[in-house]
């Protein structure tokens, strides 16, 4: 609301300093230190309130060290991040941009479905909260419509570079060609980016146009469902990696910083041109959420961090998963999500390998056995006798190592 009126401002009057709000650095500044603001000032008054509404944790023994004593603690801070995530946008964001709102709409509806499952787990008493089917069913409903959005809209398009021939002729004819000038017009493409690959593009269109190449039109029945999985199985991921204090909020800002940088260079023709990288009209105004949603996950940490006076349930993790998800998929960098995401892959795969494992060995023994000694995997290591804010700190570092080799494939291929 803020870009409108003061882009109004400086059309008509020019308002001095109006034009500063044309500058996405300036907005995503003030996206950044409002979030914060919101997060840290505010945040505390929606603790006490959850804790007037006695919206307390309820812990399972699992014997852990520390255990015990979170009970009680507030959940649903979730709360925190989205309100500070979405107040800046509304107000400093172009709210007709299509990444935008399809961000705005991520967010809620992820925040809804976790908002249900912790009401559920805390006003029904019902510890499983909501049930698997319906977390997955809605899962799969976002993931239809950022598919189909990302699929259809005529303005997620690229721009792709001119051959090389072609831009040398530009070249000859005027050395001091502008950028643009080497980048073909824009086209609506299923087209992606595969990290450490020379040709790092691929087109998912290319999976079925080998059998007919008029099959083209059809591919979005392929690229929605790898949205689907892709939204589902980060979420789910990041939900996993809640499991103690700091961990999820601190790995997730890790991750989404990165994905700022790849939104901005990615739609600055400048550094696309200079990076030989795909250029994304208009998909530089995410840096703005980006930038809201990072302050919010660092004041979110502010009362998360050991020993955390909130938890964010389902209502934050969830909705993490799924904005990390949708701006990897809208910057498409969705296939370095096994690298930057690192950590929920980690967690992720700890689950499934114990699960399974378990299964085999009682099926053909007789018995269940482990392969950890407790999943997820931070679990794992607070079994074997480390305290939780050293796990979490080693968590980040490896976040922080995962987000370096993550930026440096912007130019190793």
């Amino acid at each position: 609301m803020l870009y409108y009126f003061f882009e109004y401002l400086e059309k008509h009057y020019q308002f001095p300093g109006a034009s500063l709000f044309g500058f996405i650095t300036f907005r995503a500044a003030m996206a950044i230190l409002m979030s914060l603001m919101i997060s840290t000032v505010y945040g505390k008054r929606i603790i006490n309130f959850l804790q007037r509404q006695q919206v307390g944790e309820t812990i399972r023994d699992l014997g852990l060290e520390g255990q015990t004593e979170k009970a009680g603690t507030p959940t649903m801070g979730g709360i925190i991040i989205i309100l500070a995530t979405l107040i800046p946008v509304v107000l400093l964001a172009k709210l007709d941009n299509v990444y935008i709102l399809l961000l705005i709409v991520t967010t809620l509806w992820m925040g809804t479905i976790g908002f249900i499952d912790d009401y559920i787990k805390k006003f029904k008493n019902d510890k499983e909260g909501l049930k698997g089917k319906f977390k997955v069913l809605g899962q799969v409903g976002l993931g239809l419509i950022v598919g189909a959005t990302l699929y259809f809209n005529p303005n997620v398009a690229i721009k792709e570079k001119l051959p090389v021939a072609q831009q040398q002729e530009i070249l000859a004819e005027n050395p001091n060609a502008l950028p643009s000038k080497f980048f073909a017009e824009e086209v609506q493409s299923t087209k992606t980016t595969i990290p450490f690959v020379k040709g790092n593009e691929f087109d998912y269109a290319d999976l079925i146009t080998w059998i007919n190449p008029d099959f083209a039109k059809y591919a979005w029945v392929l690229f929605i469902p790898i949205v689907i999985f892709i939204i589902t199985a980060v979420s789910n991921g990041a939900n996993l990696t809640d499991g103690i204090d700091g961990l999820a909020a601190g790995t997730s800002a890790i991750i989404v910083f990165t994905l700022g940088i790849f939104a901005w260079v990615s739609g600055n023709i400048i550094f696309s041109d200079y990076l030989n990288i795909m250029y994304i009209p208009r998909v530089e105004e995410i840096t703005i959420y980006i930038a809201a949603f990072v302050g919010a996950l660092v004041g979110f940490l502010w009362y998360n961090t050991y020993p955390a006076q909130v938890f964010m349930g389902d209502t934050g993790s969830l909705t993490i998963g799924g904005i990390i998800a949708v701006i990897a998929i809208a910057v498409r960098k969705e296939w370095l999500i096994p690298v930057l995401c690192g950590i929920f892959l980690a967690e992720n795969l700890s689950v499934v390998l114990q699960v399974g494992y378990f299964k085999y060995t009682r099926k053909k023994y007789g018995e269940g056995r482990r392969i950890f000694k407790m999943s997820p995997l931070h679990h794992h290591y607070q079994k074997s006798g480390y305290h939780e804010s050293k796990i979490v700190t080693r968590f980040w570092i490896v976040g922080i190592l995962l987000a370096i080799v993550t930026i440096v494939t912007l130019k190793i291929r």
